[in-house]
This record gives structure tokens, sequence and C-alpha cells, in this order.
């Protein structure tokens, strides 16, 4: 059998998901090659999605079958992620889901109940680049301390703190080496008392995805202690995030994209569990992924919308309980055409659906029409309610706001009339903070040394500077091409191609005497350049510029 063959074989038996393969040849055909690592891929692939179902130790036997056919690509990262998922299903907890809401990724964060105006739009000064998950930054107004997260200068976001001392706040420093990974740390939220600290991680220990983590405040050490997964079912192999409690400790509230679009998450409202039971769970049975579908209990008979009907407007009893009663009458209405929007389509579909779908869409539509009665009823008496109020408000001769009520009533609501309410908020302003810049330990000075190094910062200081250009290049440099040279800064041009120069010298004098040891060092091309707050000028401006200092 020659060697093609014998990779043919392998690539089918690897398909099959064979825990054991024919020997390899020797030297395998290129083509053969692309063959079997497009096999590896797919049963990798394959391993995501059994991870993704909770079946860990199926996905772990894919992945190790994988590794013995072609130990040239890493399956280490998703052997891990599946151990984790071993572990942590002997340590789930059992919450009471009072409601779930899917949102746009865009704006989710701001139905959760937290202070008007406390979500600033990224980019902004503290967090210039959005991510697919994070879009927005937490900053409430009248804050001293923050904690935010925004990505360093590879792309990675990790958690950072900043004071404010008088009109000026302190220079970003990371949060501390246990809450730093090698993956992303995104939405951190402190608890009320200010003693834990929630957010997500796609780098610490997890089953994949962002999982929740939380950190108490250590005082005698004055650090945040180790951070913990808080477990199946708030973590999950999907992305979950911005964990919350509300100040009354009545209820848990995260998102999460399982079982959405990646456009979409959803928002679950959770009964706060301060001392959760820890139970074990089968993996990929029917319990654990019910588990973590966290279906709202609807037989809980719970109904709190204070989530949609806090408001801030009348001094007077009367008048805030009217708007927040205008409220719920109209996000009763809109639950009532979202319910009959529902039921037809579902009517729409039942005369070319086989019997048994029938079935399941007769039994869908018999349950929306008894929440469709639920909420006419429900409509009836906050109309009746909302006239009585207006009644009293008109004989104790108070005025109502017009314009303030219309403004509150207009607030998205969604989820009126069932356990909880989710109500929008307003984003807040652009941002206006001046932040210090972190001092840097980097050596800027012109040096030669045995391997180059880039500049950690590409931003050139503010006034007159000269610089060596070396060379542009259509892709990233390697350490390799600076030949020793020390500091090297890139910019890009409109043609799309990386400029390299090298140094920071503020007089034509000291660029000058620096030259030849560039060209010395292999760049024969080399040649002065000149900035002036960062834009580039003629040497002979330059020179000019000097002038006045001498």
């Amino acid at each position: 059998m020659n060697s093609v063959a014998k990779y043919a074989l392998m690539v089918l038996a690897l398909c099959a998901g064979a825990s054991a393969v024919a020997q390899t040849p020797a030297v395998a055909p290129d083509s053969a090659k692309v063959t079997l690592r497009a096999a590896v891929a797919a049963r990798l692939s394959k391993a995501a999605d059994l991870r993704r179902e909770y079946r860990f130790s199926q996905a772990l036997a894919v992945c190790e079958a994988a590794a013995k056919v072609d130990s040239t690509i890493s399956v280490e990262d998703e052997i891990m992620l599946c151990r984790n998922g071993m572990s942590m299903l002997e340590y789930c907890s059992r919450p009471v889901v009072i409601a779930r809401e899917k949102f746009s990724i865009d704006e989710f964060f701001l139905y959760y109940p937290l202070p008007e105006k406390s979500w600033r739009a990224i980019p902004n000064i503290l967090d210039t680049i959005p991510s697919p998950v994070v879009k927005a930054t937490f900053i409430p107004q009248g804050q001293e301390s923050l904690i935010y997260s925004a990505p360093d200068a590879e792309g990675i976001r990790n958690l950072l703190k900043i004071e404010k001392r008088d009109s000026v706040w302190s220079a970003p420093e990371l949060l501390g080496e246990q809450l730093t990974s090698s993956g992303a740390e995104i939405y951190p939220m402190l608890s009320s008392d200010g003693k834990t600290l929630f957010f997500a991680s796609s780098g610490l220990y997890g089953a994949g995805g962002y999982d929740l983590y939380s950190s108490q405040w250590n005082e005698q050490t004055r650090e945040w202690d180790t951070p913990v997964n808080m477990g199946f079912p708030y973590s999950s192999p999907a992305d979950d995030f911005l964990f919350v409690n509300t100040p009354d400790d009545k209820y848990s509230i995260f998102a999460s994209n399982r079982d959405c679009s990646p456009d979409s998450v959803y928002v679950y409202v959770l009964e706060y569990d301060s001392m959760p039971v820890r139970t074990s769970f089968e993996e990929g049975s029917d319990e654990i992924r019910q588990l973590a579908a966290l279906l709202p209990d609807n037989a809980s008979g719970r109904v709190d919308n204070r989530g949609a009907m806090a408001v801030e407007v009348a001094e007077n009893e009367k008048l805030r309980e009217y708007v927040a009663n205008m409220k719920e009458v109209q996000a009763l209405r809109d639950t009532l055409e979202d319910l009959t929007y529902e039921a037809d389509s579902y009517r729409a579909r039942f005369a070319s659906a086989s019997n048994s779908e029938k079935d399941v869409l007769r039994e869908k539509i018999v349950a929306i029409e008894a929440k469709h009665q639920e909420a006419e009823s429900s409509l009836g008496l906050a109309v009746s309610k909302l006239q009585n109020l207006e009644m009293e408000i008109i004989l104790s001769g108070s005025v109502i706001d017009p314009d303030a009520v219309k403004a509150l009533a207009d607030r998205e609501v969604k989820g009126a009339g069932t356990a909880y309410a989710f109500s929008r908020r307003q984003m807040g302003e652009s941002l206006e903070m001046k932040v210090q810049k972190p001092k840097s330990n980097f050596d800027y000075s012109f040096m030669v040394l045995p391997e180059g190094r880039f500049a950690e910062d590409n931003t050139l200081p503010e006034g007159l500077v000269y610089q060596i250009q070396l060379f542009s290049a259509s892709r990233p440099a390697t350490v390799a091409k600076l030949r020793g040279l020390s500091p090297v800064f890139s910019r890009n041009t409109s043609a799309g191609a990386i400029v390299y120069s090298v140094g920071v010298f503020r007089t034509y004098k000291d660029v000058l005497s620096k030259l030849n040891a560039v060209k010395k060092a292999g760049f024969r091309s080399a040649f002065i350049v000149a900035f002036n707050n960062g834009e580039q000028v003629t040497i002979a401006k330059a020179k000019q510029l000097e002038k006045p200092n001498k």
C-alpha cells in the first residue's frame, strides 16, 4: 500500500471517530497532509460541539484521538476545557429563575436595573476598541474610583483601576496578577458593599467561552483574592458575562449567548441565593441541559415590576404612582400585541404542518391564548387603577407635567405583566476625563543591542522630534529584521504600507551622530526624518524650528 493510500485510511478512520488508526508513513505527501489536517480540524470542531452539549468525556476522547493522529496540531486547550467541564459538573447549583428576555448584544446592558446614564459608548477615553461582546463601559456619575476593562497593546482585555485625584484621574493600573489571564477579562461589576468583584474571563479556569467569576477583597493584603468560577449554570460552555446582584439582595442578573444568535443575548433574572447548595450532575443528561437552559419558573407566582416602574419624577407620591401605572398599561398593551403576533404565526404554520407538528403547535397556541387572557385581565385592572389615580390627582389640585410623564411612559419596557419587567435606561454622555498616562519602564534611548526591540508605544512625544527611517514593508516586520536597533517605531501610511524608524532625537546634531551606526547595522539606505507635534515636516523646516531653542 502506498503512502497516499495509508493516509487516506487514516483520514477515514479519524472521520469515523476511531481511537486507533493505522501506522503513519514516515513522510506524507503534501496533498495527504492537507486532507489529514482538515479531518483533524473537523474532529476538533465535533469535540467543541460535544462540549457545548455538556458531553465532556466524549469530547475529550475525540480530542485525544485527534492528537494521536497529528501531533503537530495543538489540542491541549480543548482538552483542558473538557477536563474543566467534567470537574465543574460535580459542583452545580439550582437557582430559581424568575425571568429571561432576549436583547440585542449592542444594548442589552441598558435593561439592567442600574442608574441612568451609567453606560458610556465605546470608543471612549478609557476604552478605545469595542469587541464583539463589549459595547460600552460602566461609569456611574459621581464615582471617585473605577474598575473597568480595556485592551492592552496586544488587544487583550485586562481589568484596570483608576482613582480621581482632584480634577485628574490616576494612571490606569492592572487590578492584580490573580485577575489577569492569557484571555480577556470583561464587564467588572462591584457588589453594593464594594467587597465582591464579579467579572467574566475567557482565560481563567472554565468550560469554554467567557465564564463568570467572583473575587473577594482581602483587607489584610489590600488586594483581590484569587477569583472563583461561579460554576454551572451561571457559567457555561457559551459566553456568560455582566453579573450583578441587586442592592436589595433580591435578584441576581447576568447575560449569556447560550441558545442565541451571535447578535443577541438572553438576560436572566434569578432569585438571589447567598448560600447555594452544590450538587453533581450527569454529563450530557437531560437534567443538566434543562438546568443550563435556565427557563423561568412560571409556577412561582412571583411578580415584581420594579425593574420597569422605577421613576425619578414628581415629589408627590400619587404622581409617581400614576406614572408607574401609566407605564404598566403601555407595557401590557405591548405584551398583548406580541402575544397576538406569536399566536398568528403558529396558526399560519398549522395548515401545512404534519400531524405530530400540529400537536406541538396546538399546545403552543393554547398556552399563548392562556397568557393572552391573563394579560387582558391584568390590563383591565391596570386601566381601572390608572383612571382612579387620575381622578384622585385632579381632585387634590395637583398638576401633572405632561412632558415628564410622556418621557417616562415612552421608556421601552419588556416583560411587563410577567415575573419581572425590563426597563430600558439611557446611555450616558461622552466621557470628559483627564487621565494620567502610565509611566513606562521602557528605555527609549537609541541603542544597538544583541536583539532589536520595538517601541512599547508608537506615539511620538510633543514638539520637534527626529528619527532615522529604516525601511517600509507591506506586512509587520519581525524582531530579526531590526538588526539589534532599539527603539524601533512603526506607522501606517495611507497606501497601506508600514514604515519603520528608529530613535527619538530632539536635535538634528544628535540624530546625525547616529546615522552611520544605523547604516553599519545594515540599513545602507536609511535617512533622517522629522516630526513636529506628530506631523511630518521637512528637514529644512525642522532646522528652522530648532533655531529659537539655541
